[in-house]
């Protein structure tokens, strides 16, 4: 059994070894639309996270019978071709809901604590020169009594909303499917939780419903002193929206780790505020930690073992 993973160069260093000895594992770190179509001709397997799965691209392969998405997240995946070619998919669920929970909360603690200040102060030697044993001139703010707002009460907005209430923040939410299935936190209107909160977490997926979901207008309804975080998908966030409210101290800052074109461009908005130190910006990396990416490979091999293609 032939295995072919398009773009495993998404995965880094971890070891493939649980899917290895499943066949021949045939790997390229990245893939073009064009180099996907010749390398896919003898896949039984076809592994994927970021590339793009076509009816053309299941036409090049005629010995394909299973695309395992290294992911969560299925919208690269053309499903009614493969269904249609009676070609399983199947992804990895919740193999990283910790790690993107433990971003999450490292970026809103980074946002309203801001401790490189502090490390800088005693670096550069104005500790030093102080004369004082301590820096008060901009304390920082205690989460506890604060109300933290999640959009998308899933499971890693769960997990979210129970880190939370250990810092003694009350959490509130929004349900972008329109059902609020969750009963151990109030379920607020957007625009609503929007004004109350002094953090607001996204956790939801990006559909029809959630594209373009939060806008200058909602930006402007949050307090001048909350936090915004994404650690969802790029494009729930109008990303020059947010930029604007920046630039604008609409809001006290804001971190987001997915864009709508990743890599960003180097004329991406983000980069290009008037108060860079109001953003935490990184590079689509919460759902990978170590762990993650190891529970990550098993769940590929388990789709795999299980498909019954042995």
């Amino acid at each position: 059994m032939k295995i072919v993973f398009l773009d495993s160069a998404t995965l880094g260093a971890c070891s493939l070894d649980p899917i290895a000895r499943l066949g021949e594992l045939v790997t390229y770190p990245t893939s073009t639309p064009a180099q996907a179509l010749q390398r896919v001709a003898e896949a039984d397997v076809l592994i994927v996270n970021k590339v793009r799965v076509t009816d053309e691209l299941l036409a090049a392969a005629p010995r394909l019978r299973l695309v395992c998405e290294a992911a969560t997240g299925v919208n690269n995946i053309d499903l009614d071709a493969a269904a249609r070619r009676g070609i399983p998919v199947r992804n990895v669920a919740g193999y990283s809901t910790d790690s993107v929970a433990q971003l999450s909360f490292t970026q809103i603690l980074d946002l309203v604590v801001n401790p490189a200040r502090f490390d800088a102060y005693v670096k550069d030697g104005a500790y030093s020169r102080s004369g004082l044993f301590t820096e008060v001139s901009r304390p920082f703010a205690e989460l506890a009594g604060k109300v933290l707002g999640i959009i998308g009460m899933g499971t890693i907005g769960g997990r979210v909303a129970r880190i939370a209430e250990a810092f003694g923040m009350q959490v509130v939410y929004f349900s972008t499917s329109g059902t609020s299935h969750c009963r151990d936190y109030p379920s607020l209107p957007l625009d609503e939780l929007l004004e109350r909160s002094d953090v607001v977490s996204i956790h939801c997926p990006l559909n029809e419903r959630t594209s373009g979901l939060i806008g200058y207008e909602q930006l402007c309804r949050m307090k001048q002193t909350a936090v915004i975080v994404n650690m969802a998908r790029g494009g729930i966030i109008d990303e020059s929206a947010l930029a604007r409210a920046i630039s604008e101290e609409r809001i006290a800052g804001a971190a987001v780790d997915v864009f709508t074109a990743e890599p960003v461009p180097a004329d991406h908005p983000l980069l290009h505020t008037t108060h860079p130190e109001r953003l935490r910006l990184t590079p689509h990396v919460a759902w990978a930690s170590q762990e993650a990416l190891k529970r990550l490979v098993s769940g590929i091999a388990d789709n795999i073992r299980t498909s019954g293609l042995f």
